[in-house]
């Protein structure tokens, strides 16, 4: 079976490289947008261990949750469930707390797991992005205790107030920051290998030639792979300001890109 075949050499290729494979943890999933042709075969045991390693439809991997089809439904689910969870304890000492510890509890508890492993989520829908946004929306509400008609006002002013970007933006400065690191050997080669600049042109009309635009890849066939990291984060990038893009100090980086982003999530907010 060209499946035992396969696990037989990843077994082997980490044990050369002192590394051992857990026959306990082992799983395997067909990725792809249709339904995997594995789940209706049976593979018998494999060349692993002496376990009988079956195809999986979700599987987690540093705490992160994967689905066959690469949709992220799984860790939204995940991150949901949490999120509510702990916001719901924190509501009950919520009346014995100071503002200033509500927001340390916020971002503790409910902002972590929304920022934590957060670039795969590029290019999903606004529906799956809004799941997310309601919950920093609900972390808001707690801190200003907006309950009762006030639960229905605006929470794009609050946000301002506690400077927190909304999920979208918190997305995109993600992206911008590893593509800031690719830029200047701060990322590891596999991920620097994703993206290059593009080749100035031998004879150029313009004096102010921009060296900092990244090539962008062509469309992709499929636009649920637009969301992968070769092809949107040139994107995102090219349309940052020069400015910003020509810095080489990640901490200038860093401020200079939150503002930016903050002035375009809350232009109009007083």
């Amino acid at each position: 079976c060209p499946i035992q075949r396969c696990l037989s050499e990843i077994k082997e290729w980490m044990t050369l490289n002192f590394l051992k494979l857990n026959d306990d943890k082992t799983e395997f999933m067909d990725i792809g947008y249709y339904v995997s042709p594995l789940q209706s075969l049976d593979l018998g045991e494999t060349s692993v261990g002496q376990l009988s390693i079956t195809p999986v439809l979700k599987a987690k991997n540093l705490g992160f949750h994967f689905d066959d089809q690469l949709n992220m439904n799984e860790q939204i689910n995940f991150v949901s469930q949490v999120c509510f969870l702990n916001l719901r304890d924190l509501k009950r000492i919520g009346s014995k707390l100071t503002h200033e510890l509500k927001v340390q509890l916020v971002h503790s508890s409910i902002m972590s797991y929304i920022d934590y492993c957060n670039a795969p989520l590029t290019g999903l829908t606004k529906q799956n992005i809004q799941k997310l946004q309601k919950l920093q929306n609900n972390a808001v509400r707690f801190i200003f205790q907006l309950n009762g008609k006030r639960k229905w006002e605006h929470i794009k002013p609050y946000l301002k107030r506690l400077h927190f970007l909304p999920v979208e933006y918190r997305i995109k400065f993600k992206i911008a920051l590893l593509v800031f690191k690719c830029l200047n050997n701060l990322a590891p080669k596999y991920l620097k290998s994703l993206i290059a600049l593009r080749e100035p042109k031998r004879v150029s009309m313009r004096l102010d030639d921009d060296f900092y635009i990244l090539k962008v890849p062509k469309r992709p066939n499929l636009s649920n792979t637009e969301g992968s990291f070769t092809y949107a984060a040139p994107k995102l990038w090219n349309i940052l300001p020069y400015d910003l893009r020509s810095l080489s100090d990640i901490g200038q980086f860093k401020k200079q890109l939150k503002t930016h982003y903050f002035e375009l999530a809350f232009e109009g907010i007083e």
